[in-house]
């Protein structure tokens, strides 16, 4: 890589990872794909109260998007204080670590990203009540606590499962329709534990490395085997919470989260040909690719 200036705008840009935004972005979307479809369902018994509005739409979007970076410049930071990111790190090298950024800076960076979160984050209080602060209060809390500690007691994947999932979906079509459905929380586990791939991916890789720097992940729990056996399995578990769609006739809804069976398969496969190295840094961009298209066919399944 060529030189990158200290605290550069490309330096911020790399430290953003602009390639996870798309991890923040699916949830809410397979959400607002829900509230778009089911406020038609409503407003015959709930009148205006169920209408689709796009104010709290945008805002749920972007507030998600400003978490996501916060929570990259928390986990690059903390990384590199507690010497995490080293030479032997096998995935893409980190803005502190590398000085591409400085220490003092990137806390100037958290602070300013984390209020400016909760800012966009505070209007939604109007559509979804007083309990959105709540909501958003919590989302800060976890991630600094994910990095700092509960990432090194293997409790990452419940997190993801709750931040990638229950929370954007269930709280970005709970502002819109003012209710959360069977069918709206089943889906809003799917797209946690899909989300969950790529975690699964990221911790596989770096078993070792973790392992000796008392990182007990839930890869490094489980063991090699299992948890390749645990990619596969959570992929076509979520594929199965879906199938919730059929009980409110959302059909499509139902069967084209189907198709994202194919490439998860073969991502699958990939992880376990690979099986260590910096290689399956591969697996882990065709892992992120398979959860955006997961969202964008269950979106638009919704939709129809």
């Amino acid at each position: 890589m060529t030189t990158i200036k200290t605290n550069s705008l490309k330096a911020w840009f790399l430290a953003i990872r602009p390639k996870t935004l798309t991890g923040a972005l699916a949830p809410v979307l397979l959400a607002l794909s829900l509230a778009w479809t089911d406020s038609a369902l409503y407003q015959p018994a709930f009148g205006e109260s169920s209408v689709f509005q796009w104010t709290p739409a945008v805002l749920c979007l972007l507030f998600a998007v400003l978490m996501q970076v916060d929570a990259n410049f928390i986990n690059d930071y903390f990384d590199c204080l507690n010497g995490v990111d080293g030479e032997e790190r096998l995935g893409p090298k980190r803005a502190c670590s590398q000085g591409w950024i400085t220490m003092p800076a990137m806390q100037r960076g958290i602070a300013t990203v984390t209020c400016l979160s909760l800012l966009i984050g505070l209007p939604t209080v109007f559509w979804g009540g007083l309990e959105m602060i709540l909501v958003g209060v919590l989302c800060v809390v976890f991630a600094f606590l994910y990095t700092t500690w509960l990432s090194r007691l293997g409790l990452g994947d419940l997190l993801v499962l709750v931040y990638f999932g229950l929370i954007p979906v269930c709280v970005s079509y709970y502002v819109q329709l003012h209710c959360i459905p069977q069918h709206v929380f089943g889906l809003s586990l799917s797209m946690g534990l899909v989300t969950d791939t790529l975690l699964i991916v990221n911790n596989y890789r770096d078993r070792e490395t973790d392992k000796s720097a008392g990182k007990y992940t839930l890869v490094v729990s489980l063991g090699e085997k299992k948890s390749e056996w645990l990619y596969l399995l959570v992929g076509i578990a979520a594929v199965a919470l879906c199938q919730i769609q059929w009980t409110v006739g959302h059909t499509w809804g139902a069967l084209l989260p189907l198709l994202y069976l194919v490439p998860h398969f073969f991502a699958w496969r990939k992880l376990v040909r690979i099986h260590e190295g910096r290689a399956l840094n591969s697996v882990l961009g065709i892992t992120a690719l398979n959860i955006f298209l997961f969202a964008l066919l269950a979106s638009i399944g919704n939709l129809l």
